[in-house]
């Protein structure tokens, strides 16, 4: 069994004490992990253990029960705070309620109130795991959501950056019936917009339009053919299946009756680019993609028709390219993959030059776009070319036979290979000049009483989680513990060689109250700054 985790925070030890006695913690389904004898205390162990619960005095020296709570609320929104207090004093409560404290207790309390109180919140804290849980609820908060999801996906899709072997689980996910197509085509509806209507009433209009012309559209194709429709970049995106009786003129047939139809209903008219047909759901983004080419060709053809691919670029089949969806995954491999993985890709990527017939001079541009991806991060961070090319200069040769390709392929693997080294070590590197600039801005700054985690992360323009990560990784204590042994460290250092006064000294050191100063630096090393001094 699972317990939620707890902290305590009270001045008195005693009274901590008495209240871990007195419960019966793993019966009620807690579990104390740690004791606070202030606020400032309990945020840096709230740092350290992430409890569940922090329950809390709300008079304490230092930093007081609602200061801790209003820290931890910008923290950890979600924690329970649970706060005592001696005072039946209604400014209280009421701060309390704005900080959403879980339960405001007046002393003194019984144990069996406590119980009842740590009861009341367990089954809170159960029922927020078993509502995040409930299958039903998500699963209707998921098909509420399936149609904004499903139309980001066939954007990604049809742009080529949604992961190929992810297409056809998610299309059949989302309900799109193409997947066993023979053929499939891309179509987008272009609306032409008449600038001289610019009469307020068009205006509100406008907006209705798009919505008034993909219905319209549904309308028409249903019936005839599967397809799925969608508003993307660049107008409403059609995405036809072409089988059997259902071919790929019929398709540019039906859209131009369309065409009319939009005009002669709505008095809008609209133009439509169809493009290449594709033989798998995975490549559609190329047919998209020459649909957006095709009107284009307005200008030449005029607007208010269908506007074919074909019958403006003759279609090349033997066309060897390299898309901005295969350069960013190779860029990616290169930056965080694993040499395997550098591997597979780059032959995938390099096949390709065995699987298409195509000119020569295709292979040696498609070989070039390669080249200039690796040549293109090695800019990107700054790196010498003898790092990673052979040093004889020899891969700006370009090879041309399909032997020697195939050569190509393993320089590519090892140049990438050695691109992927280098960059983890940079990065390694990278992150441990981040942690010992970090220290040196603590040693400069160490004065400043309102030294943070926050403000060191502004100032190196990181995320204070990710930061604080990165710190305890390098370092093996946290920021807030080190940014102390730097104070007291400081602190002994004037003790022992100045005759300061101890407030003087706390405030040198970036205490603003001398109590506190005073409390951390005991806790540290078992007498007071003045005993220290003596010894």
């Amino acid at each position: 069994m699972s317990y939620y985790r707890i902290l305590l925070a009270d001045d008195e030890e005693e009274v901590r004490k008495g209240i871990i006695r007195k419960i019966e913690w793993e019966r009620l389904g807690f579990e104390v992990v740690g004791d606070a004898e202030n606020g400032e205390d309990a945020l840096e162990k709230i740092e350290q253990l992430r409890p569940d619960v922090v329950m809390t005095d709300i008079r304490m020296p230092y930093m007081d029960g609602l200061a801790l709570t209003a820290r931890i609320r910008q923290k950890y929104p979600s924690m329970k705070v649970l706060i005592f207090s001696g005072y039946d004093d209604f400014e209280y409560a009421q701060q309390a309620i704005k900080l959403n404290v879980t339960e405001y207790i007046l002393k003194p309390v019984n144990g069996e109130e406590l119980t009842e109180i740590l009861s009341r919140v367990r089954e809170n804290l159960d029922e927020e795991i078993a509502r995040r849980r409930d299958e039903s609820l998500l699963r209707e908060r998921y098909n509420n959501s399936l149609p904004v999801i499903r139309e980001l996906f066939l954007n990604e899709l049809v742009r080529g950056t949604a992961r190929e072997e992810e297409v056809r689980p998610k299309l059949e996910e989302y309900g799109v019936d193409i997947l066993d197509a023979q053929g499939l085509a891309a179509a987008v509806v272009s609306v032409e917009w008449e600038q001289e209507r610019a009469s307020s009433s068009w205006q509100q209009e406008r907006k209705l339009i798009p919505i008034s012309v993909r219905s319209l559209v549904e309308d028409h194709l249903r019936g005839y053919f599967r397809f799925v429709s969608f508003n993307s970049a660049n107008g409403i995106a059609i995405i036809a299946a072409i089988d059997g009786h259902n071919t790929q003129t019929g398709f540019i047939d039906l859209l131009a009756d369309i065409c009319k139809e939009t005009r002669r209903i709505l008095g809008v008219t609209v133009t439509i680019g169809v493009g290449y047909g594709s033989r798998r759901p995975e490549n559609i983004g190329e047919s998209y993609q020459s649909a957006v080419d095709a009107l284009g060709y307005k200008a030449i053809v005029g607007t208010g028709g269908t506007i074919y691919i074909n019958d403006m670029e003759p279609v090349n089949r033997g066309k060897l390219q390299l898309s901005q969806k295969d350069e960013d995954e190779l860029e990616n491999r290169i930056k965080f993959g694993t040499p395997e993985s550098i591997e597979a890709q780059v032959k995938a990527l390099a096949g390709r030059m065995d699987d298409t017939r195509a000119h020569a001079s295709q292979y040696q541009i498609y070989m070039l776009s390669l080249v200039n991806c690796i040549t293109r991060l090695m800019q990107q961070y700054d790196m010498d070319l003898r790092l990673i090319f052979d040093a004889d200069g020899s891969f700006m040769r370009l090879p041309d036979g399909e032997r020697e390709r195939e050569g190509f392929a393993l320089w590519m693997i090892r140049a990438a290979c050695r691109m992927n080294e280098a960059i983890g070590r940079r990065r390694d590197s990278t992150t441990r000049q981040v942690i010992e600039e970090a220290r040196q801005y603590i040693e400069e700054h160490y004065q400043d009483p309102e030294l943070s985690v926050e403000m060191i992360c502004r100032q190196f323009h990181m995320s204070p989680a990710y930061f604080s990560t990165l710190f305890r990784k390098e370092t093996g204590k946290t920021c807030v513990a080190y940014l102390t042994d730097v104070r007291l460290n400081k602190a002994v250092e004037l003790l022992n060689h100045t005759s300061d006064k101890t407030y003087v000294i706390a405030q040198k050191v970036g205490y603003q109250e001398q109590n506190y100063f005073s409390y951390v630096f005991k806790k540290r090393f078992g007498v007071s700054p003045t005993k220290y001094r003596g010894v």
